[in-house]
């Protein structure tokens, strides 16, 4: 597998507020994990539509990782200025996001249109991809079943996922690095 489709749920649907909501670490460690296994198998490229949470999350994941890896970033936003309505520091996030990557396109040229945009960006995304990476508990899928959805309809199309039990398993494996814990 060279390319991984990687999505997950939107800040609010976690109940994350802030950026430097704690929580927020441990998803990344999560994605962390996952993507340095999954580069040992040959992965190259992680795309994302750029969505605010997960996505965006995972994008710093993928940059820091640069650092000692051969991983790129690809950002495929569903249209143009997706990040409009956002608040303020999210949106100079993903515009610092937009200058790093190693390719940003939007799907559709111009403004938000209509759902069938994101329909399609999520199908789009599956058709790009060798496989996904999902942060989805299948119980309470919230955005995240649309992609779920296209992902499943794709034959032969691996789908990951980091679900809440493996963000427990991180937030334990965190807390037993830290030499305080033991003291």
């Amino acid at each position: 597998m060279r390319i991984l489709a990687v999505t997950g749920y939107k800040p609010m649907e976690l109940n994350i507020f802030k950026e430097d909501d704690p929580r927020i670490s441990f998803i990344k460690a999560a994605f962390e994990k996952r993507l340095t296994g999954l580069m040992g198998e040959g992965l190259e490229w992680v795309l994302i539509s750029g969505q605010m949470g997960v996505e965006m999350w995972t994008a710093e994941v993928v940059l820091d990782l640069k650092e000692e890896y051969d991983i790129r970033l690809g950002i495929f936003p569903p249209f143009e200025n997706q990040e409009s309505r956002w608040p303020e520091p999210l949106q100079e996030k993903y515009q610092e996001l937009m200058m790093v990557a190693d390719f940003y396109q939007p799907i559709y040229k111009g403004e938000y249109k209509g759902a069938y945009q994101f329909k399609a960006k999520n199908m789009w995304l599956a058709d790009k991809s060798d496989a996904c990476l999902l942060l989805m508990d299948e119980e309470f899928p919230g955005s995240t079943r649309f992609f779920h959805a296209a992902a499943k309809e794709k034959e032969n199309y691996p789908i990951y996922t980091i679900t809440p039990a493996d963000l427990d398993d991180i937030v334990e494996e965190m807390r037993m690095s830290d030499p305080d814990y033991w003291g």
